[in-house]
């Protein structure tokens, strides 16, 4: 190896030393709670999935991997949530077609032509260490986020 590459490897070695160590972004896991009589089928934060819901269910139990998010919070962090409804989540239980007969997989089709699909930009509430991301689906289509190290419930939770 020549003098100058030599110097380029020492050169590039050394420049490694002030390269930021720390992750600017992480992945966090995804959960849901809804509340609502809906059924949520999926759900998404900034692409990454969420669990289905079922009607006024959810919650730190159930998640999903994963949403990038800052691990600093910073003012007007929002994310992008899209998710699909079935508003009559219990319609299927006073069919009286048999199950996987044709009747019965027509009225799923026109049951599925009812789901209604949804996506907002929405604010992530404040977090001094980023953890667990919930979405809470709250009535006439509204979104909360959240991304504390707290359990729902618990101190320090929003």
């Amino acid at each position: 190896m020549t003098p100058a590459g030599v110097w380029m490897v020492a050169a590039s070695l050394l420049l490694q030393g002030c390269v930021e160590s720390r992750p600017t972004m992480l992945g966090a896991p995804i959960s849901g709670i809804n509340h609502t009589s809906a059924a949520i089928n999926q759900f998404s934060v900034n692409g990454g999935g969420g669990p289905n819901l079922g009607p006024y269910g959810g919650g730190p139990g159930s998640q999903m991997c994963c949403a990038m998010l800052p691990v600093q919070w910073r003012e007007g962090l929002t994310v992008v949530v899209e998710w699909e409804k079935d508003p009559s989540p219990h319609d299927y239980a006073n069919w009286s077609e048999p199950m996987f007969t044709d009747a019965w997989r027509n009225r799923v089709k026109a049951h599925r032509a009812k789901y209604t699909r949804h996506r907002a930009v929405v604010e992530v509430a404040s977090y001094e260490k980023l953890g667990v991301v919930d979405v809470h689906f709250l009535p006439c289509d509204q979104v909360v986020v959240s991304a504390v190290a707290h359990l729902p419930g618990m101190p320090g939770y929003p």
